[in-house]
């Protein structure tokens, strides 16, 4: 390990040494990419740095242990020594982790009613502010692809793109099936219904990586339907977009422009492809995505909201926390950050007993 420190720390000089180079400011894309991965590795050198200091300092402490007069507070120096390099040494394990290529990339997220009728529906807008009101608080950009609502305001089927740094790393983890057990305001007799709604969550892709040829693709357009006002229900602004290599359909009508709608459509069809070519490759992670996700059966859940209750139980993680309404509100990293600590300790087990 300490071998692939000293490498990242030489790498981390080299790429400082470019970065301030003239030639490499006239080229931005070189710029922006060196610049990323020098923002990676910045904080793995700077720990390693910390770790090489504590080390020496111990060293130093150890050596006062022979005099008598420096033995007694050279000691304890040594034991809080020793307490802050192994906390040192356990982040650079953290930092040394292979990292999700996807972890910095905005999301393209899909939300579906599952069972439950008109109420999973209803479930699925909760489950739509909810995510908006996260990204708020992230300062994330919210931009709505397709949807299609429901009379009562609930959502049958929602495509949108949420923007911003690390947006996938923190919501990757929501792929799967969201349970709610809640009194319908339809419902008379008071009675609890459960209903699902499913989320996807795919990390957008860049144009550079998914090439979509004009032989793959049909384009039909047609009128915007739902809510309207001037122009939304009158002209053929909807555009359906066909890859017919795979019969990936993707649609939008939330814009009044036709160009608009097109743009918006193709970035999700090359999110869904790059999420289906990365599944091919790893029979694992698709194998993960497609219990993740299931068929949206009331038995196939990740999460449960409970309103009677007040309560949010994440079933992978064991977790359960009676504050319903915060979360709901965008509170989500209550519950985020443990499934980031979890898959974190997971890792780190499978390194030690891959290196054991």
């Amino acid at each position: 390990m300490r071998d692939k420190l000293q490498w990242v720390e030489g790498r981390y000089e080299e790429l400082s040494d470019m970065i301030a180079r003239p030639e490499t400011a006239e080229d931005p894309a070189q710029l922006a990419r060196l610049m990323r991965e020098f923002a990676q590795l910045e904080p793995v050198v700077e720990a390693f740095r910390v770790w090489r200091r504590l080390k020496e300092e111990i060293s130093q402490a150890e050596a006062m242990l022979a005099d008598p007069d420096l033995a007694d507070m050279a000691r304890e120096e040594t034991v809080a020594l020793s307490e802050k390099i192994d906390t040192v040494w356990h982040e650079l394990q953290v930092l040394l982790l292979p990292r999700d290529p996807n972890d910095d990339r905005s999301v393209v997220m899909e939300i579906r009613a599952g069972a439950g009728g008109d109420e999973a529906s209803l479930f699925g807008q909760v489950l739509l502010r909810m995510y908006s009101r996260y990204a708020e608080r992230m300062g994330w950009r919210v931009e709505m692809i397709d949807a299609n609502m429901t009379e009562l305001g609930g959502v049958k089927e929602a495509t949108f793109t949420i923007g911003g740094t690390g947006a996938f790393r923190r919501l990757k983890f929501e792929s799967g099936v969201h349970r709610v057990q809640r009194v319908p305001t339809t419902e008379s007799g008071g009675r609890i219904h459960t209903s699902t709604a499913t989320v996807a969550v795919l990390p957008e892709a860049e144009d550079v990586e998914v090439e979509v040829l004009p032989g793959d693709i049909r384009v039909d357009v047609y009128r915007s339907s739902g809510h309207g006002g001037q122009c939304v229900n009158t002209t053929d602004s909807a555009v359906r977009i066909t890859h017919l290599p795979t019969g990936l359909v993707v649609t939008c009508q939330d814009e009044k422009s036709q160009i608009k709608n097109r743009d918006k459509a193709m970035r999700v069809l090359k999110a869904r492809l790059y999420d289906l070519y990365q599944s091919q490759k790893d029979a694992e992670y698709a194998q993960n995505r497609k219990s993740q996700v299931g068929t949206g059966d009331r038995s196939e859940r990740i999460r449960t909201y409970n309103f009677p209750q007040g309560r949010v139980t994440d079933h992978r993680l064991g977790l359960t926390l009676y504050q319903l309404e915060m979360f709901l509100e965008g509170d989500c990293d209550m519950v985020i950050d443990p499934l980031l600590l979890a898959d974190q300790a997971e890792r780190l087990k499978r390194l030690s007993e891959g290196s054991a």
